[in-house]
């Protein structure tokens, strides 16, 4: 059997694996939220402090793949990644015998630091193995895994509640992650080879993310995809807000908007596989990102106008549905020209959608109940903003060539069969 038909063979398990890697961030926040009230009682807290748990989890994803990015970059995939999925096993084991919630804040920071090392190096090793629409295509797979997730996660977290409680929950995570860690441990090989592994470890990190925040266009498609994911999260902060207190809808009713629209960007990234070998990446983002502009200036009008329900459902539709096209076009285009570099590139990516998610959030409630207004206001100056910096600071960054049907380049098969 020749090396590429081995790899094709596993890249069945490969997509699974590098999929759960990824989809550890929304299952570590939202699998437990139907039980944060009964948390914060039992722990004797305030809701306020209660949510703390929330952004130190969101904060430890952003910001530990700073880390992980230039580590697996000097020190290769695997080693870093088993690291990382052994210490978010066992925080997410101590969270659930926390005893007071300062202690589950600090536990919570550190889970997302590991699971943080999943994210940044799941992406890594797309870039490790493919480049261009190939590698459009493998994020777009990725997309149907992380993108059930948050659809998923709080239904189950509600259903585990009917026989345990939030320990119970912390518990699962913690073997969720143990699961994981066999899994890579046996299943996932090595796909940065030591001739291609940058020397001076942390040391060169500084250099490494100078020259990538000096590439204009590297920029340029950090801030699109930043952007538009952000607008998402301002979209999950507020909706619930929005539709159910001002709208009267029902939990049952939020709670299949919720799954239509994650639904929507589900389909939109499969779409996106399916033909961004035929028209390539750029033209999809440009496609998501006028999407996303054009969901955020509609729903910031419905608002403004009181257009009522329906075409505020549209407009969240369109906003929500367009990542699906943003995400697999931007993070392949981001990292085409930085190969040697993807995990410190792909650890840029990910701390921009982190830390302006995190950013915007509490603005969507800045003028209080009674008003969508600062929701469409954020939702449309990101989607605005993704698509202008997009226009602005790509130009001339190439548009990344419908790839050949192996969708591999020599050079990353070099690699991952080094």
């Amino acid at each position: 059997m020749s090396s590429t038909d081995a790899r094709a063979k596993g890249g069945g398990a490969v997509v699974v694996i590098l999929g759960a890697l990824t989809a550890l961030g929304p299952l570590s926040n939202d699998t437990y939220l139907p039980g944060l009230p009964d948390l914060t009682h039992d722990l004797h807290a305030s809701a306020s402090a209660g949510q703390l748990s929330l952004t130190a989890c969101l904060l430890g994803l952003g910001l530990g793949q700073l880390f992980a990015g230039p580590i697996s970059d000097a020190a290769g995939r695997r080693k870093p990644l088993l690291w990382g999925l052994a210490v978010y096993t066992v925080a997410a084991l101590l969270c659930a015998v926390a005893p007071n919630i300062w202690l589950l804040v600090a536990l919570r920071a550190i889970q997302g630091l590991g699971g943080a090392v999943g994210i940044v190096i799941a992406a890594a090793v797309v870039r490790d193995r493919h480049e261009g629409a190939a590698a459009a295509r493998y994020f777009a797979l990725l997309m149907l895994i992380t993108g059930i997730a948050p659809v998923l996660a709080p239904v189950a977290g509600g259903q585990i509640l009917r026989f345990t409680s939030w320990h119970g929950i912390f518990t699962l995570l913690g073997i969720l992650g143990a699961l994981m860690l066999a899994v890579v441990a046996v299943g996932l090989p090595e796909t940065h080879p030591v001739a291609r592994r940058r020397t001076g470890g942390l040391r060169a990190t500084g250099p490494v993310f100078r020259r990538l925040l000096s590439d204009r266009v590297f920029v340029g498609y950090n801030l699109a995809c930043g952007l538009a994911f952000a607008a998402m999260f301002a979209y999950i902060a507020g909706s619930p807000f929005v539709l159910q207190d001002i709208h009267g809808m029902s939990p049952q009713g939020f709670s299949a908007v919720f799954a239509v629209n994650a639904g929507g960007l589900v389909v939109a990234a499969q779409v996106c596989g399916r033909i961004v070998h035929r028209t390539g990446p750029r033209v999809l983002l440009a496609t998501g990102l006028t999407g996303s502009c054009v969901g955020g200036l509609g729903l910031l009008v419905t608002v403004l106008a009181g257009g009522g329900l329906v075409p505020l459902l549209i407009a969240l539709f369109v906003v929500v549905s367009s990542v699906g096209l943003v995400m697999p076009t931007a993070t392949a285009l981001a990292l085409q020209e930085h190969g040697d570099s993807a995990g410190s590139a792909a650890a840029l990516l990910g701390l921009s959608q982190h830390i302006i998610g995190a950013a915007v959030v509490p603005l969507v409630g800045l003028a209080g109940e009674g008003t969508a207004v600062p929701m469409g206001i954020v939702i449309a100056v990101l989607g605005s903003g993704a698509l202008l910096c997009f226009a602005a600071l790509t130009r001339g960054g190439g548009a990344a060539a419908p790839a050949d049907a192996s969708g591999t380049d020599s050079r990353a098969e070099q690699a991952a069969h080094a």
